[in-house]
């Protein structure tokens, strides 16, 4: 009791950091119980922790003996499955390297316990509170949208894009994909836990899915929503090609002045995505159902062009929200404190 009475008379400080390719952004907000008091955001030239940064974090931190500092997972091998029952991990992935955790008795995130470590020493100086892994992240930022039928959610941050499909809260599917750039997209993995049998070339078979005749019905009627983008006209999802090589065609027949970074990330981004559904709809181990909507949470500020492709090359409604991510980590960290 006399603990939260303390508590309550100092502020607290959110420290939460984001780590891109290139740099660092950390967002430090400073709460009293009911407010926020102050906030800031900087970037730094950094993917580590510099003097700078240790600096910057440690000035704030000394406000009060309540901080909190948070990351986002930056792992590339991690993940999420659709079960909490141990017996059944091995069905989807093999976690005897993994650090996991269940969340709401539903599903399963996951990340390498090396790379844990490895964040946990590389910020040792001023120690972790909360790792958040994106597909929490994701969870949390759609939750208004989750709970509802069948729709794949996307998470688009600088070098990587979590990919899920949630029914009713439940995850169904989920892949953590990274996004290369410049002469490594000529060697893209585009899903390198796709089983080596299955072949892209044969397209998807909508026969095989699982279609209710609801959502027959409903595909002319995708509700109001407000604060997500209009539908547009899509036309006919072409299924004839390997991603990898529409990507290169793509990519040859440009004009030069299109052939710019953000546009060869989008196209990337799109067939990481499409490689995905296939995944979905392929894999005998997830109960694949016919996709109409398409969330993505945009981190980064993504071009017109992703929006496009899902829209016209895969029958997709797509409805994009800008996102900033480090304030996402904060109402994370705030909710694990009950606040």
């Amino acid at each position: 009791m006399l603990d939260k009475i303390l508590e309550s008379l100092y502020l607290k400080v959110f420290v939460n950091i984001v780590v891109q390719r290139t740099k660092t952004v950390v967002y430090i907000e400073l709460r009293s119980k009911k407010e926020i008091i102050e906030e800031e955001t900087v970037e730094f030239n950094t993917t580590a922790l510099n003097n700078e940064m240790y600096n910057f974090i440690v000035r704030y931190a000394k406000e009060s003996p309540y901080y909190y500092i948070s990351i986002v997972d930056c792992s590339a091998f991690q993940g999420a499955l659709p079960t909490c029952e141990k017996n059944k991990f091995s069905d989807y992935k093999d976690l005897s390297t993994a650090q996991y955790k269940c969340f709401e008795n539903k599903w399963v995130f996951y990340t390498s316990k090396n790379d844990i470590y490895e964040l946990e020493k590389k910020y040792e100086d001023v120690g972790l509170d909360f790792i958040f892994s994106p597909f929490v992240i994701l969870q949390n930022f759609f939750k208004d949208k989750i709970n509802g039928n069948l729709a794949m959610y996307v998470l688009v941050q600088d070098g990587f894009i979590s990919v899920s499909m949630f029914e009713n809260s439940q995850l169904l599917y989920a892949e953590h994909l990274e996004v290369l750039t410049g002469d490594d997209t000529d060697d893209i993995l585009l899903n390198d836990e796709m089983d080596e049998n299955m072949d892209l070339d044969e397209g998807i078979d909508l026969e095989d899915i699982d279609v209710e005749e609801n959502d027959i019905e409903d595909l002319d009627d995708f509700g109001d929503i407000e604060d997500l983008d209009a539908l547009e006209d899509i036309d006919e999802f072409s299924q004839s090609k390997d991603v990898e090589e529409e990507l290169q065609e793509s990519l040859d027949t440009l004009p030069e002045a299109e052939e710019d970074e953000s546009f060869n990330e989008d196209y990337q981004r799109f067939t990481l995505i499409q490689s995905a559904v296939a995944h979905f709809y392929k894999d005998e181990k997830y109960e694949s159902h016919f996709i109409e909507n398409v969330y993505i949470s945009d981190c980064i500020g993504v071009t017109s062009d992703l929006k496009k492709y899902l829209e016209e090359e895969m029958f997709f409604n797509v409805y994009v929200r800008q996102a900033d991510l480090a304030v996402e980590v904060c109402e994370l960290a705030k909710m694990e404190l009950g606040l």
